[in-house]
């Protein structure tokens, strides 16, 4: 069966084609205002309009429905008196010393809360039993209302869901589209249960529908998979019931191809480098990848399993501007696929592509989508060079090192900040903009490898190819450690298990299917739980892993285990990389560029021999991609359809 991964940008849209004996790749430039018809369109392309296939995609429509505010109106259902949860939020702040912080405003405002008669105890009691009369009054309110999603959260709802499942009946027998809190994030703490919950009514209505479309112009001989944001494929029914978890689709298929690229080449310490057009996403591997406990996402938290991916917006079509104090700034806002770089005519705006064209690192035949206008950008930053009191040159370069800064950033925060040294870790670079700044960002960084896949620019489409289905359980407990038998930890993980190799047996998975168990551990009296593989020493595991995350351990505490949880994973299919190959019409050649002052070699990476040592400055051309060496690095080819930058 032809497999085809489909990975939906901010700029263009790629698809890698698996046939079963070579690969094919190509980008289309995205849809925004309906991403299904660059889908549908290279899809259409590859089998025609009835040809079977299978298509596995990452896709960006609950990110931007959430990001642009553009979701469905939502009304919240939780137990009286808690109806502000939403809003109060919680203590901590994002800037400490903010004297005038703004926190986003909620998905739901205050009219649209709604209290319901009932409660539940922590440790599922029953205090307070809903009447016949409260639910009709509820139901008389939401008519008035006319929501398009409802979301269900009621108080201790994951340890007994008794109230909230009978509620969750009612809403949609009387035709709500519902969001059932123990269904989609089923966890201590309301107000991240809360917040979750909200945020997958909120882009339900418009994921599904998406998706129903998608499937609908399939058709049934093309069966579709959506990539989730903990790097597993489900089926779209599940991804449209939860498309909370489908926020970091894109960058999740990423890190799976790095990680399996990775494995190829023997690396197991790797930072992923992803810098597309509208944003780069930055991850940490030490062997396989791991989900963060926590995630926020324009301030919203978020308590669904995501790979530890961090965002910035920096990418190949952030915008450059004069700030009003003078400064040059970059980002976040981008381009896009519409209007594009300045260059290519249709905005009024500078781009950090165009900085690349106009220093000479990107050349205008290199640059996909229309003809490049160097008159265009040459005039920009003459105007650029004005507001700043800099020379045109200056401002180009300034361009590429503040995007810089804003990726080292990202960088310090995955490795740094959380113990780790760099120079320990192998860099793998891709995104269509990725190889211009990788080795750059190395040398900052103290890096000394990085890896560029043939096909840098359509990675993440690869990864689609590469990953396998998935699902999780989770359940909360909060109890003593030292009070939980193994007995009792299989009597949790067992249903847990056989719920998700079930659901992964009604999407198709097959029957391989490999389970890993996971507990959230804290000491007595912490307000934060770090996850562990289950083990009969589960103490001494989370002893290390507090070590390894803090600095200090403490034996002698009281341990709490607050959740345990279960991943069941199908069958990764097996990894096919891209060969070498010559691309047609280009050779060696010299490129005269501004920013190294004289005259470069570039070289397709298919030319590179095998034992050829290509020494910086140079440029590498591969399939819509250039990489950038500077004069601190020198390229080889390696294994996999892969080049690898080495410190001198």
């Amino acid at each position: 069966m032809i497999r085809i991964g489909v990975d939906t940008g901010g700029t263009f849209t790629d698809f890698v084609v698996d046939d079963g004996r070579t690969l094919e790749r190509f980008k289309l430039p995205s849809t925004p205002d309906d991403p299904s018809r660059a889908v549908l369109e290279g899809v259409i392309r590859v089998l025609g309009r009835s040809g079977p296939g299978q298509v596995l995609h990452g896709t960006t429509v609950a990110t931007n429905a959430l990001l642009t505010r553009s979701g469905a109106r939502v009304a919240l259902v939780t137990t009286a008196g808690f109806e502000d949860v939403l809003e109060i939020g919680r203590q901590a702040r994002a800037r400490l010393y903010d004297l005038e912080p703004v926190r986003p405003a909620p998905l739901v405002p205050a009219a649209g809360r709604l209290g319901f008669a009932e409660r539940t105890g922590p440790r599922g009691e029953v205090l307070l039993a809903p009447t016949a009369s409260d639910s009709r009054r509820l139901l008389a309110r939401l008519k008035r209302l006319k929501p398009e999603a409802v979301a269900l959260v009621l108080l201790h709802s994951p340890t007994r869901p008794l109230h909230e499942a009978r509620l969750a009946r009612l809403l949609r027998r009387a035709g709500h589209v519902v969001s059932v809190s123990h269904e989609i994030a089923p966890e201590l703490r309301e107000y991240e249960r809360t917040s979750t919950t909200v945020a997958n009514a909120y882009v339900q209505p418009r994921m599904k529908g998406y998706l129903d479309r998608l499937s609908r112009e399939l058709g049934r001989k093309r069966g579709l998979r959506v990539m989730s944001s903990s790097g597993g494929l489900m089926a779209p029914e599940r991804a449209g019931r939860e498309p909370v978890r489908t926020l970091l689709s894109g960058p999740a298929a990423g890190v799976a191809a790095a990680r399996r690229l990775g494995i190829e080449l023997g690396i197991e310490r790797l930072v992923t480098f992803d810098m597309g057009g509208t944003s780069t996403d930055v991850a940490l591997l030490e062997g396989a990848p791991e989900s963060a406990l926590d995630r926020s996402l324009e301030g919203l938290p978020l308590r669904v399993p995501m790979l530890d991916i961090h965002t910035v917006g920096a990418g190949g079509g952030s915008y450059l501007r004069a700030a009003a104090t003078g400064a040059l700034q970059v980002g976040p806002e981008s381009a896009g696929a519409d209007p594009g770089p300045l260059a290519w005519g249709a905005g009024d705006e500078l781009t950090v592509t165009d900085a690349h064209l106009y220093l000479g690192t990107l050349w205008p035949e290199c640059l996909l989508g229309p003809p490049a206008d160097m008159d265009l950008v040459e005039d920009g930053f003459a105007a650029l060079a004005r507001r700043l009191r800099i020379s045109p040159e200056r401002a180009a370069r300034g361009a590429l090192d503040v995007a810089d800064v804003v990726m080292e950033r990202a960088l310090r925060r995955i490795s740094v900040e959380r113990g780790h040294d760099p120079a320990d870790f192998a860099m793998v670079s891709f995104g269509g903009a990725g190889g211009l700044h990788a080795a750059r960002l190395a040398v900052r960084l103290g890096i000394r490898r990085v890896v560029v896949p043939l096909d840098a620019s359509a990675f993440s489409a690869w990864g689609l190819l590469v990953a396998a289905p998935a699902a999780e359980r989770s359940r909360p407990v909060m109890g003593a450690l030292d009070e939980l038998s193994a007995r009792a930890f299989e009597a949790m993980f067992v249903p847990m298990e056989k719920a998700a190799r079930e659901e992964l047996r009604r999407e198709g998975a097959g029957a391989s299917v490999r389970l890993e168990r996971r507990v959230d551990l804290r000491y007595a009296g912490q307000s934060f739980e770090l996850r562990v593989p289950y083990t009969r020493a589960l103490a001494a595991a989370f002893h290390e892993a507090h070590r390894k995350a803090y600095g200090v351990f403490d034996p002698s505490r009281p341990l709490e285990v607050v959740a345990v949880r279960v991943r069941a994973e199908g069958r990764e299919p097996r990894a096919r990389f891209a060969p070498f190959g010559a691309q047609r019409g280009l050779s060696r050649f010299r490129r005269p560029t501004r920013y190294f002052g004289k005259p470069v070699p570039v070289v397709p990476v298919g030319e590179i021999r095998p034992r050829e040592r290509v020494k910086g400055p140079a440029f590498l051309m591969g399939y819509a991609s250039t990489v950038l060496v500077p004069e601190e690095f020198t390229a080889r080819r390696c294994k996999a359809g892969a080049v690898m930058l080495e410190a001198r």
